[in-house]
């Protein structure tokens, strides 16, 4: 394998993305596809490149994501996450500015289970006097 490569596992609800870093100019691949046409928002694009633009370092790596699970927008928070905790391994000097933007931190929260008896999580069914 080569030396100047960086992973990292990023997750929030369902989502897990894989990153792979190395240095290059720039160029986003999710699921082999571009960053563009895998996401049509400008809101999860900007979630994305939320710790490359606050660390400084766009256009200095290129970043290849496996992604799956959850929907679009948890999908771009694991990706963030991701790409976070890689650039931990690039330079731990990072920490500051990602811990303080609250990057780092794993968004814990998953959807609450269906309970027996109810319609849902805690939605209960329609009650009737008669």
């Amino acid at each position: 394998m080569e030396d100047n490569v960086f992973y990292a596992t990023g997750k929030r609800k369902c989502a897990i993305a894989r990153v792979r870093m190395k240095p290059g100019e720039g160029k986003f691949e999710i699921n082999k596809r571009a960053l563009d046409e895998y996401f049509v928002n400008d809101v999860s694009k900007m979630v994305i490149k939320q710790p490359i633009e606050l660390t400084e370092t766009s256009g200095k790596y290129d970043i290849y994501v496996n992604v799956k699970g959850g929907g679009f927008s948890s999908q771009a928070g694991a990706i963030r996450h991701g790409i976070a905790k890689a650039l931990l391994d690039i330079d731990s000097d990072f920490r500051g500015i990602l811990k303080k933007a609250g990057l780092i931190t794993r968004d814990s929260r998953i959807k609450e289970r269906k309970k027996y008896g109810q319609r849902k999580a805690r939605a209960k069914f329609q009650f009737s006097k008669r």
